[in-house]
């Protein structure tokens, strides 16, 4: 399942190193509050205006070469569609619209909305992935009513629900198929990750907020006490479930890394937004097991390995980038302690490489999987800790993300991938993804802009970055 392990440490130094160091006590120069040429960060105003500025010069790549589609490829001025090929949904735009929003770009929020209005089409004979379509598009859809009040946007979003929800409904375990067509209604899948059947209270919880109708919450819980009920005696869970027998295809547990990281994130949310006492119950049990079976100190950082979850026994030491949010939920749920020591760990990892890779080996911090996808997670991990803590501390390290960005991967018409971290020049591939216009920027911009458009002490963003709750209208 994992790449073979390289035999020597790979540290690839960036801009960044002193910063990331010294601000959380690492070897390396004076740091505080500073940026990574060792000077005072500019005034957080100017960064959320470069921020914005940016941000533009994505979006403005975007609507040159692929208005409507649903992502695009900026070094070859094209695009892609990230569900069924030839059916474009416009995905950029629904995920940027409560980006758009809070940034104060009405105008560009108001041409995403009527674009929406008058194009999107979800009659397509073409299997969606039901966890994609729920993060991304019916929360899109609910994050941009709840910015805008048009309720067109929330027929759309009760819309998209009602095509997805048979997944669920029709699945002998309530716990959902991996795939449904949109035109047909026919179910594939049956052995998805744990995330995929778990990642969907908040979205579906919002949804029968708007209407009223309970179903789309019932759904949800469900399928995550069918999942619950599958733990082990240890109280951990494997990754593969499938969905029509009940039974795992695998035996071991990665939290909080991939594919199962949003399952324990969603958890902490279900009692964040709607005070399900059963999630806020089931997320402290797991907590406990990670912190008991998972959670180890290697070379003075914080890291969880890889075990089987009936035995407790290692399986690896690998970590994906994908994990670097978990600092934020632990902090949430009261570990504050442990939450920002793993927020450390990969400020330490972010002080050898400039762009995070995709995976590293823990015991050697060399890369496996050597790409980047414009992941957000490190970010995001960043933002609600700085927001529950107020620490300086994440807005340099934010700060110096945000000049890495611009280093590494800025194009002339947007922003795009790394396929290769570890070179020099890095490579850089040929794709921004939609959830791009959902996550980095928009966190850049709350940390830095402190706008009127967003409360800050109620706010909840999924993990998809669709700000669900605090908005506030214009």
């Amino acid at each position: 399942m994992y790449p073979l392990k390289p035999s020597r440490r790979q540290f690839l130094l960036g801009t960044s190193a002193a910063a990331a160091a010294a601000a959380f006590g690492m070897p390396g120069n004076a740091y505080a509050a500073t940026g990574s040429g060792g000077t005072s960060l500019p005034p957080d105003q100017e960064i959320a205006a470069d921020v914005r500025t940016e941000f533009l010069h994505a979006w403005n790549g975007y609507k040159q070469f692929a208005w409507g589609h649903d992502q695009v490829m900026p070094l070859s001025g094209t695009y892609s569609e990230f569900f069924v090929s030839g059916h474009p949904i416009g995905l950029s735009i629904i995920e940027a619209l409560d980006t758009l929003y809070v940034m104060g770009l009405d105008d560009e929020l108001a041409l995403g909305v009527d674009w929406i209005k008058n194009n999107l089409n979800f009659e397509i004979d073409g299997d969606f992935h039901v966890f994609e379509f729920i993060i991304r598009v019916l929360g899109g859809l609910e994050a941009g009513y709840l910015a805008t009040g048009d309720p067109e946007l929330l027929r759309l979003s009760v819309q998209a629900g009602d095509l997805v929800l048979p997944a669920f409904t029709k699945s002998p375990t309530g716990m959902p198929y991996q795939y449904v067509n949109l035109a047909t209604g026919a179910l594939s899948g049956n052995t998805p990750p744990i995330a995929e059947i778990g990642t969907n209270i908040l979205e579906f919880g919002l949804l029968s907020q708007l209407t009223g109708d309970p179903k789309y919450y019932q759904a949800a819980k469900t399928a995550y006490k069918a999942v619950v009920e599958r733990r082990s005696s240890l109280d951990l869970l494997a990754s593969y479930l499938n969905i029509e027998t009940g039974a795992w295809a695998d035996s071991t547990d990665q939290a909080p890394n991939p594919p199962v990281d949003s399952f324990y994130e969603y958890l902490w949310g279900g009692w964040a937004m709607f005070r399900d006492q059963d999630c806020l119950d089931w997320y402290r049990m797991f907590t406990a097991a990670f912190k008991k079976y998972l959670v180890e100190d290697y070379n003075g950082y914080t890291w969880f390995k890889q075990v089987d979850f009936t035995t407790g026994e290692l399986v690896s030491r690998d970590q994906s980038e994908l994990a670097a949010f978990y600092g934020e939920v632990l902090a949430h749920g009261g570990d504050v302690a442990l939450g920002e020591s793993y927020y450390r760990t990969w400020a330490n990892v972010a002080s050898q490489y400039p762009v995070l890779p995709e995976e590293i080996d823990y015991t050697t911090l060399a890369a496996l999987s050597k790409g980047n996808q414009l992941r957000p997670e490190y970010l995001n991990a960043a933002f609600d800790l700085y927001v529950q803590l107020r620490s300086d501390v994440y807005k340099t390290t934010s700060y110096d993300y945000f000049q890495n960005m611009k280093t590494y991967n800025r194009t002339p018409h947007g922003y795009t991938i790394i396929n290769d971290v570890t070179t020099r020049p890095m490579v850089q591939g040929d794709l921004f993804p939609a959830y791009s216009f959902a996550e980095n920027f928009k966190y850049l911009w709350l940390i830095f802009s402190n706008t009127p458009r967003y409360d800050y002490k109620t706010g909840y963003l999924s993990t998809e970055g669709k700000i669900l709750r605090g908005l506030r209208r214009a």
